[in-house]
């Protein structure tokens, strides 16, 4: 399993933690998603590697703004 790590911004409540989660959930390999909404960060465990263009295009498809990759350490 192979983990990444995002920042979205625009992420304020359950509800978009919740929209963000279901949209990355659906690329291909995605096995999990947790989303820090105070910190504005996602870390996706997938079987393989994302490609940026996938999650940047699932983040806006949820509505929020993708701003890069994320450290894995908090």
């Amino acid at each position: 399993m192979i983990e990444h790590g995002y920042t979205v911004s625009g992420m304020s409540c359950g509800h978009c933690a919740q929209s963000v989660t279901e949209e990355i959930t659906a690329l291909p390999g995605v096995a999990e998603v947790d989303v820090d909404v105070a910190a504005g960060r996602v870390v996706v465990r997938a079987e393989t590697a994302l490609a940026e263009d996938d999650v940047r295009a699932a983040v806006e498809e949820a509505g929020f703004t993708y701003a890069g990759t994320a450290s894995l350490v908090p």
